[in-house]
């Protein structure tokens, strides 16, 4: 007979089954319904301490496993600077076996077909920073913020003030032939785009729509007419306190356009902030007074003009937006706000809800349970390019906060923040993650830029749990240098990560204590064509004895049924897998029947029926 990881725990006995699934308690603390995922990860924490280098650094890695680590190509590799701002590893998108990797002077295209030896597909040169890239069907858009883009990607930059030669908004490529990609159109928009996220309408097959966060400065009318920077009330065009619709006709992506600009900021008041360290604070002071002693620094330039009508206020744009079309919903990462966001018109979003809390200092992305239920938001403190996640540094700063959903009111109910104390030298802080599709549970992947990549169940949202994680040290052990995971997504099987000077990452989950492999089988079931990880999917799990035995796993980790009943459960699936026909169809349906009049005694009766639900779509299935 052969014995999945519950059933090898299981036949070990009574004492290794205390061992798999043991008393609900975290740290010492009673958590009624909450599973221990012991045993605890290791100590001390092998992050702490890691040698510095750029691709020679020290390494610590934890229920995971390293498949591949791939250097920039050669055009995107600067040898003589690391760190530099201008090669800047960005953001990721995927599809089929390819996967888009941005960089602030263009982008890469891997072929991940073999995860052990990725190569490269192509390598297009293409100034403007930070190229946020996402990919639909045959388009791939492309973010362009930067004032030394131009539209036709040359490297000369752009030398005058106003010039129509300047490309600030949405590239739009023909991706076809994904090695010789062709230039259709820049969408210009008044603040070009710093992110973008694709918006796939389930009821309109024949466009794709983007909406537009830009955050740079607003251009001159010169440029650009219309762009204005005037307060709403002044000039009711103004391109401040509002976002970009864009609709991208699929049969003519020659044609995209802005369609609406809605205003999903007004009457948001300034949010309270958190100030900066003492010692950050004193530290700079401290750089700025030497500087003007060494005559580094000319006198201060003018202050711009106060605003108290501008200072009162909240965000006047988003920095990402996260769209989850199968709920009508879209979590609104918006510098001092988390915003709630009604898309069910999708060319028209509407705020429905909003938070702010003191303890963020830029709201930076979102991500939502599988069900919709929660919402997790991440805050960018010190823009990326700091080092966030010290000793010094408190928990709730630079972190993730979860919240619940209830209609349109957001709850707080807990931070998340990487355990381990990263260095001085190391650009640290919250960013780019997205769930990994275990069945049962909200599990998430996310990228600490150089805290490496971290992976926590946010099943109980007042509870989460660092399950698994991979770091290096810092690029210098003398100074800060920019590096580190700018993304960490889940992608038909493995993790890959965008790491801002080393390359393309890519890694496996381990089975452990925390997750099996039954899980870790159940999630690599779901299967995407291609993924913007901003543009969230719904998770489905096609029926298998992997998602059956994943809930299995889970109700023996969370004590959430009888122990004698769960031996016999296990037992029974076992038995029926080596069944065929119609023998196997008749004992499906015989457990399943049991499964559902025992689970409102269960301790865990949504487990219990999820369980029983994958056997009734198996026995559909034949």
């Amino acid at each position: 007979m052969r014995l999945k990881s519950l059933s090898v725990c299981l036949s070990l006995g009574v004492l290794a089954f205390a061992a798999c699934a043991r008393s609900s308690s975290m740290n010492g603390i009673s958590l009624a319904g909450v599973p221990d995922m012991s045993p605890n990860p290791p100590s001390p924490d092998p992050r702490i301490g890691l040698p510095s280098g750029w691709f020679n650094a020290g390494q610590a890695i934890w229920n995971l496993r390293a498949v591949s680590m791939t250097r920039p190509s050669k055009d995107f590799l600067n040898e003589s600077t690391p760190g530099d701002r201008r090669l800047v590893n960005s953001d990721l998108a995927f599809t089929g076996n390819y996967v888009f990797q941005g960089n602030y002077s263009g982008w890469q295209v891997w072929d991940i077909s073999n995860p052990n030896k990725p190569t490269l597909k192509t390598a297009y040169v293409c100034p403007g920073s930070q190229s946020d890239v996402s990919v639909y069907r045959n388009l791939l858009f492309v973010s362009a913020e930067a004032t030394n883009g131009r539209v036709d990607c040359g490297l000369q930059g752009v030398v005058d003030t106003v010039s129509h030669e300047r490309a600030r908004g949405i590239r739009i490529i023909d991706i076809s032939d994904i090695a010789n990609p062709k230039y259709i159109t820049t969408v210009q928009t008044c603040r070009g785009s710093h992110t973008h996220t694709v918006v796939s309408s389930p009821g309109d097959a024949l466009n794709v729509y983007i909406y537009v966060s830009g955050s740079a400065g607003v251009r001159s009318p010169n440029e650009l007419a219309g762009c204005s920077g005037a307060l709403p009330e002044e000039d009711p065009n103004s391109a401040l306190f509002r976002i970009e619709v864009i609709q991208v006709p699929l049969a003519h992506p020659e044609l995209a356009h802005i369609v609406s600009s809605p205003r999903i900021f007004d009457s948001l008041a300034a949010p309270a902030r958190h100030a900066e360290t003492p010692a950050d604070i004193a530290a700079r002071d401290s750089a700025r007074a030497a500087a003007a002693r060494s005559g580094a620094v000319a006198a201060p330039r003018p202050a711009r003009p106060f605003n108290p009508a501008l200072a009162q206020r909240g965000p006047t744009q988003c920095h990402d937006i996260t769209v989850y079309p199968a709920m009508g919903l879209a979590g609104g990462a918006c510098a001092g706000y988390g915003l709630l966001l009604d898309i069910h018109d999708i060319a028209h979003p509407k705020r429905i809800g909003a938070v702010a809390d003191s303890n963020f200092s830029f709201w930076h992305s979102a991500t939502f349970s599988n069900d919709g239920s929660k919402v997790l938001f991440s805050d960018e403190w010190g823009g990326g390019s700091q080092p966030r996640c010290r000793a010094t540094d408190k928990h709730e700063w630079g972190a993730d906060a979860i919240f619940t959903i209830s209609g349109n009111e957001m709850s707080f109910k807990s931070y998340y923040k990487l355990s381990a104390p990263q260095t001085q030298q190391e650009n640290c802080v919250a960013h780019n993650g997205s769930l990994i599709p275990i069945p049962g549970r909200d599990v998430m992947v996310q990228a600490w830029y150089q805290g490496g990549i971290s992976v926590f169940d946010w099943t109980y949202p007042s509870h989460p749990v660092e399950i698994a994680y991979f770091d290096r040290g810092p690029m210098d052990a003398t100074k800060l240098v920019d590096g580190g995971y700018w993304s960490a997504y889940w992608y038909n099987g493995h993790i890959v990560g965008s790491e801002i000077s080393r390359g393309l990452d890519i890694f496996d989950l381990k089975p452990s204590a925390y997750l099996s492999q039954n899980e870790i089988d159940a999630a690599k079931s779901v299967h995407f064509d291609f993924l913007n990880v901003q543009d969230q999917p719904l998770l489905v799990w096609p029926a298998s004895f992997a998602v059956a035995r994943s809930y299995l796993d889970q109700l023996a980790r969370g004590n959430g049924i009888a122990r004698d009943r769960l031996v016999r459960i296990t037992a029974q699936l076992e038995q029926i897998e080596a069944m065929t026909g119609a023998e196997r169809r008749t004992a499906m349906s015989q457990l399943s029947t049991q499964l559902q009049m025992e689970a409102a005694s269960a301790t865990d009766p949504t487990r219990v029926r999820k369980l029983a639900a994958v056997l009734d779509e198996l026995i559909r299935k034949g």
